[in-house]
């Protein structure tokens, strides 16, 4: 089979790649295309577009962007189009990802959304767009598949969070050896900072939490650094924190 997989962000990239292996292993002849990053184009997916290129965020960004944004749409729809996939699958993404499903179900392309967009936190309104534009919706929160189908009348498939599958595939953030290789006390609790993959979200969020640091020297914490972001972006931030 052909796949389509529109991924935009850092964290879609890492589940996307994820995807792409269990698809290999359930389908040898899958030719898989997609948006993404590097985690996925190492799975086997071949690349159209990185996901560095896609980040915009914040109502000015998006703005100063619309030119670039609406060509990215347009490029997706020819390059679907060109493809003829037997799938496409979206995964997160919503602002991108809900205006290409919707042109999709209207070209008769086979919807699956993996990661719903977080409609249950803000722009419920959204559900009647998916009803009408996703054949298959995948979540990976228990309360997700509740809040589709019994408030919404949404059928979907709860299929588990990946980043726990993630984590088992790396020995390498097993406690002990996460400790030893960052050099953290082995006596304190860890506790980490999840500031976001986009520069805007970690500008906003990062200062805010490191002011929190200080006030808690018992525990180690620790940042989470989002792969498109270099050691150096972050280092600007830190300062007297107490953070890893």
């Amino acid at each position: 089979m052909k796949y389509y997989i529109i991924a935009g962000e850092a964290s879609g990239d890492l589940h996307g790649s994820n995807l792409i292996k269990a698809l290999k292993d359930q389908d040898k002849n899958a030719d898989i295309r997609c948006w993404g990053g590097d985690l996925m184009q190492q799975a086997g997916g071949s690349l159209v577009k990185h996901y560095k290129e896609l980040a915009f965020m914040g109502f000015l960004e998006v703005i100063l962007n619309l030119k670039s944004i609406f060509k990215n749409i347009k490029f997706c729809k020819q390059d679907i189009a060109t493809f003829q996939p037997d799938a496409i699958i979206f995964i997160d993404y919503s602002g991108f990802n809900l205006r290409i499903a919707k042109w999709a179900k209207e070209h008769d392309f086979r919807t699956n959304y993996y990661i719903s967009p977080q409609i249950w936190a803000s722009r419920e309104g959204r559900i009647e767009k998916i009803k009408a534009t996703v054949d298959n919706m995948y979540v990976i929160l228990p309360f997700e598949k509740e809040f589709y189908e019994t408030k919404h009348n949404f059928p979907v498939n709860f299929v588990g969070h990946p980043l726990l599958d993630a984590l088992s595939n790396r020995p390498e953030l097993n406690e002990v050896t996460f400790r030893s290789t960052n050099n953290i006390d082995s006596n304190k609790p860890i506790i980490a900072l999840l500031p976001g993959s986009r520069k805007q979200e970690v500008q906003k969020m990062l200062s805010l939490m490191l002011s929190l640091t200080n006030d808690f020297s018992e525990y180690e914490f620790v940042i989470a650094g989002a792969p498109s972001l270099d050691k150096e972006f972050y280092s600007t931030f830190l300062k007297d924190a107490n953070v890893k």
